[in-house]
């Protein structure tokens, strides 16, 4: 049986100018197109190929060799590269970008955004993105233990459990709601310790401590940053968090923690565009 949204090997059964037909193994009257440009070299007839399924963008039923960011069954952090009223598109790394309406998403989403996803049939028989439902797709066999720093990233809220997080996006993890995480939005990357691993191998996470250990040597990190930068940062913390972890290599949290303790203690200015040395 062809299944939308795996991997799986199909048999080259007619070919071509425009590429070959694929089909299982005795089952020639399903048929799907894999593309010329996307046949190996030497293919030829009775050839087997493992090839993904989706559909194109006339909603055709086509195959590819080259390999998504997401399949059915897993989960992912997918880059929103534009938002439509109907819902938001996004990079899984194939021509054609995935779909996630409106009603599948968990909080408002914005270009740029990584949001955790899973892949779902819709009832036209498309593949599209959701953000549901992620919770039942964590693992809970983390390696990690009471006091550990891990990284983890934002995917739900609840007002009676707290903020959920997938810690290296597939364990499971939540920051309980007595925590203050009003700063945090879906899609935010933290950094966070482990105060308890539950029996059933969930995660429990704060903030607090990692805020606190960390900000001196956070803040002597950006004076370094900015020493390197001949005394004048070229963003400030308003900036995006992509542009923070790249330039500061810490979350946009922390770098807003540093900068503030700096400012507190009159070593920096902060001006629209730059953060300067006194």
């Amino acid at each position: 049986m062809i299944r939308l949204g795996e991997k799986q090997k199909l048999t080259v059964v007619k070919e071509v100018e425009f590429g070959v037909y694929l089909a299982e193994q005795g089952k020639e009257e399903t048929r799907v197109l894999l593309p010329i440009k996307q046949v190996p070299e030497g293919t030829k007839l009775g050839d087997e190929i493992e090839v993904f399924l989706y559909k194109d963008s006339k909603d055709r039923m086509i195959s590819t060799t080259q390999e998504p960011r997401l399949k059915m069954g897993e989960i992912q952090a997918l880059t929103v590269v534009s938002v439509q009223k109907i819902g938001a598109f996004l990079d899984w790394g194939l021509e054609k970008d995935l779909f996630l309406p409106y009603k599948e998403q968990m909080g408002k989403v914005r270009e740029k955004d990584e949001v955790l996803v899973r892949l779902y049939i819709d009832k036209s028989g498309r593949l599209c993105a959701s953000m549901r439902e992620i919770y039942e797709m964590l693992r809970t066999d983390s390696p990690y233990q009471a006091g550990d720093m891990v990284r983890g990233r934002i995917y739900e809220f609840s007002d009676n459990f707290g903020a959920f997080a997938a810690v290296d996006d597939c364990y499971s993890a939540r920051i309980p709601r007595h925590e203050d995480y009003s700063f945090l939005r879906i899609g935010d990357f933290i950094e966070a310790r482990v105060t308890n691993v539950k029996p059933d191998g969930k995660l429990d996470l704060t903030l607090r401590e990692k805020a606190y250990l960390q900000m001196n040597q956070d803040a002597l990190h950006v004076m370094e940053l900015i020493e390197k930068h001949g005394g004048e940062l070229p963003f400030n913390d308003k900036a995006s968090p992509e542009t923070i972890m790249q330039e500061a290599k810490m979350s946009k949290n922390a770098f807003k923690r540093a900068v503030g303790h700096l400012y507190k203690e009159r070593k920096i200015e902060i001006t629209e565009q730059s953060i300067q040395k006194r």
